[in-house]
């Protein structure tokens, strides 16, 4: 089905073509539409555009309202204080609207998708091998997650990128500390969980680089043992690859509980990159972009100084001739440019790395493998913050699991499942409880601007009062209640009946969801859209309390107030399905 014209855009043109007609000079010119409160929209354009011309703004509005259009769309539209507009749509232009948005089948709501797609490499969700997961990796996963699904509904198309840590000095490390220590590692990996087997190796990593820390033999003899892995040492690769393969199965159980796809091949490491380091020194200081300092090969910059005053570069390779995460991160660049021909590179990552990804974008534009052509953007995200304002730790002062951490927001949602469960199983709780759960984690996440810091509070995420995914996923069962409950009455549009001033809300608010999700998706601002959907199910909320939908006064009227329901629904599914999130059919 073609898209859906919003009412927003088929009021912008018929103003724009007023305000053509009144002033021809002044060429296209744009109407400012916005909604309002004192009518339907708002349009604040006339003002400047008197400015401009010289024109007295209240009769050049006067002028524009002769010249619009009325009938079908607009009902009405009058000049307010100094030359704004205020016009009040009919109801039947928004119950037809949303009407045509109902009957496409493809599940799409009239969303229109892109016609000249461009492609995008997102890089999220980056985890470390032997690490367990805590909670700073939750927001990389949760937002890049939501990111994806917007740009993917509208028509993006989108290469996703787990650049996971899974190379380096802390390799050497281990495996030389397991070496050294076979003993320690008691457990057969087809005996216990993946959560076990990667705590029972980020226990070894602790040790291993406590020793590291404190024996300098020891670490000489693990820095050997890393150049045995970056030479192919096929003992040493063979300990790294079961290293690999053992944490990439946490991560998937991690990344399943919290209701995420990740696919082994879009898992491309820092290993992955490993062939190319060297080119891509060689190619930077052969264009001079990169010199030689101190023997390390550094990437200089006239606004980065260090605390001295003196330059801090990006080093690309040490001394030693090691390679740093800059050489890792430019050879990332590289390939996903001039291989995957991507036109953005969008980076979900801390902001307290803007730092160097500010480096290493400039290294790479200086370089010419990124141009106007091709833009690279950190989508740089704060802090999880605990509930004194700190970041969030254990009360040891430790970093919070994740698993732990989900598991905790799965038992609060399953204690308020069961007490508002009226005829669910005991299977039904559990699940409907992990939905829930998962949910309110993720919702609290996005629906904080990514670069805000947000504070954890699990019992604010399981309230069904307030901005909560909880109170979102429960008007969308309350709708289904009533769906359920309205017996031979289907929902049907019809576009003749009067509407209630609470449905006139509900259907203008409902009708800009495709504008929501073009918006939050070009801004990479998941945030746009919870907040879209939580208006959306207050002014659901207000509509039921003043509607009468199953006991409406005639048969048409009940029929339409239905389908207004289903049409807040499908929104509501839609909406939360792209941030990730569940909506069961009854709570």
């Amino acid at each position: 089905m073609a898209s859906v014209t919003s009412l927003s855009d088929s009021v912008h043109q018929r103003l724009a073509a007023a305000l053509s007609a009144a002033l021809p000079q002044a060429g296209s010119a744009d109407p400012l539409l916005r909604r309002s409160d004192r009518a339907d929209f708002q349009a604040n354009g006339i003002l400047a555009l008197a400015k401009k011309e010289k024109a007295n703004p209240r009769e050049l509005a006067t002028q524009v309202v002769s010249r619009v259009e009325s009938g079908e769309l607009i009902k009405d539209v009058e000049v307010s204080g100094p030359g704004f507009l205020n016009i009040t749509l009919t109801d039947r232009a928004i119950t037809r609207n949303l009407a045509a948005r109902y009957a496409d089948d493809t599940g799409r709501l009239g969303v229109p998708q892109a016609e000249q797609p461009g492609t995008t490499v997102i890089d999220y969700a980056q985890p470390n091998v032997a690490k367990e997961m805590h909670v700073g990796h939750l927001r990389s996963a949760v937002i890049g997650d939501a990111v994806v699904q917007l740009l993917e509904f509208t028509g993006e198309h989108v290469v996703r990128r787990h650049h996971i840590g899974d190379w380096g000095t802390q390799f050497g490390m281990l495996i030389q500390y397991l070496e050294e220590h076979p003993h320690e590692l008691d457990h057969k990996a087809d005996e216990v969980s993946g959560e076990e087997a990667m705590s029972n190796l980020d226990r070894l990593y602790k040790a291993a680089r406590k020793l590291f820390d404190a024996d300098e033999e020891f670490k000489t003899r693990a820095r050997r043992r890393v150049v045995d892995l970056q030479a192919g040492d096929p003992q040493t690769l063979a300990m790294w690859q079961k290293f690999v393969d053992e944490s990439k199965i946490y991560f998937f159980s991690v990344f399943e509980k919290l209701d995420m796809e990740i696919r082994d091949a879009d898992i491309v490491g820092e290993s992955g990159y490993n062939d190319m380091l060297a080119e891509t020194c060689r190619l930077l200081e052969e264009s001079g972009v990169a010199v030689r300092s101190e023997g390390a090969l550094c990437v200089f910059f006239d606004d980065v100084k260090g605390p001295d005053g003196n330059p801090v570069p990006l080093i690309v390779q040490k001394s030693d001739g090691g390679y740093g995460y800059a050489a890792t991160d430019l050879s990332a660049i590289r390939d996903r440019v001039f291989r995957l021909k991507a036109n953005t590179l969008l980076y979900v990552v801390d902001a307290r790395q803007s730092l160097h990804f500010k480096m290493v974008f400039e290294t790479a534009r200086r370089a010419g493998w990124l141009n106007d052509d091709v833009e690279a953007v950190q989508l740089a995200f704060g802090t999880v913050l605990g509930k004194d304002g700190k970041p969030f730790k254990t009360r040891e002062g430790e970093t919070v699991r994740l698993v732990d951490l989900l598991d905790e927001a799965i038992d609060r949602a399953s204690a308020v499942v069961r007490e508002k469960a009226q005829d669910l199983s005991e299977a039904e709780i559990a699940e409907r409880g992990t939905q829930v759960g998962i949910g309110a984690v993720k919702y609290a996440d996005l629906s904080t601007s990514a670069n805000r810091d947000y504070k954890f509070d699990l019992d604010q995420m399981v309230s069904l009062n307030g901005d909560t995914s909880v109170y979102l996923q429960y008007a969308y069962a309350r709708i289904q209640s009533i769906l359920r409950k309205a017996g031979a009455s289907r929902p049907a549009a019809h576009p003749e009946l009067e509407l209630h001033e609470a449905e006139r809300a509900l259907g203008l608010h409902a009708d800009s969801f495709a504008a929501t999700v073009a918006e939050a998706a070009s801004e990479y601002a998941p945030h746009k859209l919870t907040a879209y959907l939580y208006q959306l199910a207050s002014l659901y909320t207000t509509f039921y309390d003043k509607c009468p939908v199953l006991k409406a006064e005639t048969p048409e009227q009940t029929e339409n107030r239905l389908f207004l329901c289903d049409v807040t629904a499908r929104t509501l599914h839609r909406g939360m399905e792209l941030l990730g999130i569940r909506t069961p059919e009854r709570l």
